[in-house]
């Protein structure tokens, strides 16, 4: 052991050095708090002045390094060229090798499930037509080659009158046979008058069908005549029925003419125009479908297809109706987009850069000529451009950080949420962060940077409340334009992102909710970009698919800074002493370990805490306060009777009152008042915001102990000696927020409404008015920021709730409550 101990502290000796502890972390810290809170006794005019000067220096960071001699001026005086030179113009071989990028043809693909949606549209109209020429069967009568298509239509079409005139002729006036005349069109079709059956045909016509059956007569004996002519009859009974069905459900793509003229081909010939037909799609769909395609193009595609093909004239017209109804409108063709990407990389690549020449002695710019782009390019090659702080940029600079801050603090004076210094130390960190990372580009990219736009306003509106957050964002959006010199896609999509975040974070209550609000700021900012770019694009139709990898981009990258603003909200909140709505509900956990205590060594104490809560928060919420901090301010506000939990009325459940014992009210007031100062001991001990710490002093103000008070005066009058007020008054401060004053008002009457008994609403309000106004004319609430005419509502909610709590119960009988003996 001797040996052992004497290296042990060989070993101390040669490394002096230890391991921190948690301890020490913890020293580490509170002095870190400890120098914020020097911030405090800061002038606020030096601070303004530091932030403007600080922002200044990074909005207007382009100033510091700014030529003279630059384009668009003039040149005070004739420069040539110290030697030969040849300087890359960066901004012409940009600009080419961007027109490169966007000037590609791009790459098509066939798209399976375009291809096969476009093939099942002609499926389904061709088997609409199956389903009609099945439901009404073929309406020929006999071979075409016997009677001709017209006739046969004309003869089923035509009226009762007219057929029955048709066969009084071939009785009794039998025809010689001649050669029927079909009527055609100038198209070379025969007519169809089934769009619009007559309702007497015209002699010219009865002539034809007269004629086509005597000649047909000629072919057949006279039983198969007859028979031929029955079933005429019966054909025109079923033609009417076809017609009526056709009228319903025919397919919208084709006139009743056409359909029709489908019907009445046979079925050898149906199923070779239905495969020519599909054979025609499938080299169509085979080649190619373009998205665009004007629909001249597309008939001229489709005709000329048709013309290859054995399909007679009348039939080619209805066949590319049914083509051009699955065609139109529809593309099989998509954009391939990584091979059109590499391409667009390759054509940039392949722009050779561009580069400006001049000779030894060269005139580069003659006095008083306007510098042109090749002129700076050779100038500021040569170190002649004459760079420098440009004084009056930077005094624009600062005028606009001034203009901004000071709408800022408008803004914030407007609210009553007095800020401290650490927090505009905060916030100045904050707003130097936006144009610090696109100024410097970081992470560097070389399109538009992404913003941090969505975690300011998850920060600031998680810190400090929505208004100052959307107010941020707006602010540093035209700050982060000035100094980037263009209002670009990126940094609207980033302000979107962060106007969400700024106007949803406060309302938020989880972690989880703040997740999902990350997704949707992530959305919003890739949504937002992907419509600007697509819309201020000349060619969205050729250019649409390169947006959305960029978009994408800018999508994760507002869900990315949503993270960061969510994981570093911890460590802000300690080391500037902040809170969030989820850390108060945090506070609010009665299993926290102060509020544990509470409950365990000051039971009447922790009772009195709750029904105080109660009161506090319904107020809270019908005056809009944060109802969040009332409730963990009011379960803190009275931790400091632990010290000593008899000396208070509330935890001696029965017990003798300490305070009679000691019979000195100085001394009674003393252990009444240092409940206070032992309160804000153990919060910070424990880590508790100031703005919880704040409710320990500032809900009892500079309240006169009134029971001591008045007992002290007895005995002074009985002693003839004089008392001092003040020691009887806690210290103070008195409310300074609404939040203070309204937990100031609910401690007093949660006491006064306790000691009520079958006291009615009207009592109950009365003794809320003597305390509130006693509250008011001591001047406890001039600087909470409660109006006087809030007082009576804060009143009307206290009763409320007082009645929720003293509601009347129904007496058990007497016998319900005797021991009932059990039968066996």
């Amino acid at each position: 052991m001797k040996g052992f101990n004497l290296f042990f502290s060989k070993t101390q000796k040669l490394n002096p050095k230890k391991v921190p502890t948690i301890t020490d972390c913890r020293v580490h810290r509170s002095k870190l708090i400890q120098a914020l809170c020097h911030l405090n006794k800061v002038q606020p005019s030096l601070i303004f002045t530091v932030a403007v000067f600080s922002l200044t220096s990074v909005v207007g960071y382009r100033f510091y390094n700014q030529p003279q001699l630059a384009v668009a001026t003039r040149s005070p005086e004739t420069i040539k060229a110290p030697s030969d030179g040849r300087f890359e113009d960066k901004q012409k071989t940009e600009q080419k090798r961007q027109e490169a990028r966007t000037g590609i043809n791009p790459i098509l693909r066939r798209s399976p499930d375009e291809t096969v949606q476009i093939e099942q549209s002609l499926y389904n109209l061709l088997d609409t037509i199956d389903h009609l020429r099945q439901t009404g069967g073929n309406i020929a009568l006999v071979s075409s080659s016997a009677i001709s298509t017209e006739v046969q239509q004309n003869l089923l079409s035509a009226s009762k009158s007219d057929w029955e005139q048709i066969i009084k002729t071939l009785k009794n006036q039998p025809l010689k046979k001649q050669a029927p005349t079909p009527v055609r069109n100038s198209f070379g079709t025969p007519v169809n008058k089934l769009t619009s059956p007559p309702s007497k045909a015209s002699d010219n016509s009865q002539q034809n069908i007269i004629a086509a059956l005597q000649s047909y007569r000629q072919s057949l004996s006279a039983s198969e005549f007859d028979a031929f002519i029955n079933k005429v009859t019966q054909s025109r009974q079923k033609y009417s029925q076809v017609m009526a069905t056709l009228y319903e459900k025919k397919p919208s793509q084709l006139s009743l003419q056409d359909t029709v003229t489908l019907l009445q081909l046979s079925a050898s010939a149906w199923q070779n125009l239905k495969q020519e037909i599909i054979s025609i799609l499938h080299e169509i769909l085979i080649q190619g479908l373009p998205p665009g395609l004007t629909v001249e193009h597309l008939e001229q595609t489709v005709n000329m297809q048709l013309k290859d093909d054995q399909i007679s004239n009348p039939i080619q017209s209805i066949a590319a109706t049914l083509l051009l109804s699955s065609l139109q409108e529809q593309s099989n063709l998509e954009i391939d987009k990584e091979a059109t990407a590499k391409r667009a990389e390759e054509a940039a690549k392949a722009i050779e850069p561009l580069y400006v020449e001049i000779k030894k002695g060269e005139v580069i710019v003659r006095q008083g000529a306007k510098i042109t782009e090749e002129d700076f390019v050779l100038l500021d090659g040569f170190g002649l451009s004459r760079r420098g702080i440009d004084w009056q940029g930077l005094g624009v600079s600062g005028i606009l950080v001034a203009g901004s801050m000071g709408i800022f603090c408008w803004v914030d004076k407007k609210l009553h949420r007095p800020l401290r210094r650490r927090d505009y130390l905060l916030l100045c960190l904050l707003s130097i962060s936006t144009p610090l990372l696109v100024t410097f580009k970081i992470p560097y990219t070389d399109k538009h940077l992404p913003t941090n736009l969505p975690a300011v306003g998850f920060l600031v509106s998680s810190f400090y409340g929505s208004p100052l957050a959307i107010t941020s964002v707006l602010l540093l959006t035209g700050l982060t334009s000035f100094s980037a010199q263009s209002l670009s896609g990126a940094l609207i999509a980033g302000a979107a992102g962060g106007l969400l975040a700024a106007a949803m974070a406060e309302r938020l209550r989880s972690r989880d909710e703040l997740a999902l609000l990350g997704g949707a700021v992530g959305l919003v900012e890739g949504g937002v970009y992907y419509l600007l770019n697509l819309i201020v694009s000349a060619v969205p139709k050729t250019i649409w698919f390169s947006l959305l990898p960029d978009a994408m981009i800018y999508g994760l990258s507002g869900m990315a800074w949503s993270i960061v603003a969510i994981g570093i909200s911890p460590y802000l909140e300690r080391l500037f002493d902040l809170v969030t709505p989820i850390r108060l509900i945090e506070l609010s956990n009665p299993n926290c370990y102060l509020l544990q205590r509470l409950a365990t060594q000051a039971p009447g104490t922790f009772q009195h805490t709750l029904l105080v809560a109660c009161l506090a928060e319904a107020a809270a919420r019908r005056l809009h306060c944060n109802v969040e901090l009332v409730r963990a301010g009011t379960l803190y506000h009275d931790i400091g009777k632990m010290h000593d939990p008899l000396g208070f009325i509330e935890n001696q459940m029965g017990n003798p009152n300490k305070h009679d014992e000691i019979n000195d009210p100085w001394k009674s007031a003393e252990i009444i008042k240092k409940h206070v100062n032992e309160g804000i001991v153990m919060a910070k001990k424990n880590g508790l915001p100031r703005v919880i710490r704040d409710f320990i002093p500032e809900h009892q103000g500079t309240l006169l102990i009134a029971y001591f008070y008045y007992q002290a005066k007895q005995k002074a009058q009985a002693n003839g000696t004089e008392i001092n007020e003040n020691d009887f008054r806690y210290d103070g401060p008195i409310p300074q927020t609404r939040e203070t004053g309204i937990v100031m008002l609910a401690d007093g009457c949660e006491a006064a409404l306790r000691s009520l008994k079958d006291a009615t609403p009207d009592i109950a309000r009365s003794t809320i008015h003597k305390i509130f106004l006693a509250r008011w004319r001591d001047g406890q609430l001039k600087d909470s920021g409660i109006k006087e005419e809030e007082l009576k509502i804060i009143a009307d909610v206290f009763v409320q709730v007082w009645q929720q709590f003293h509601h009347q119960r129904i007496a058990y009988p007497k016998a319900a409550l005797e021991p009932q003996s059990s039968k066996t």
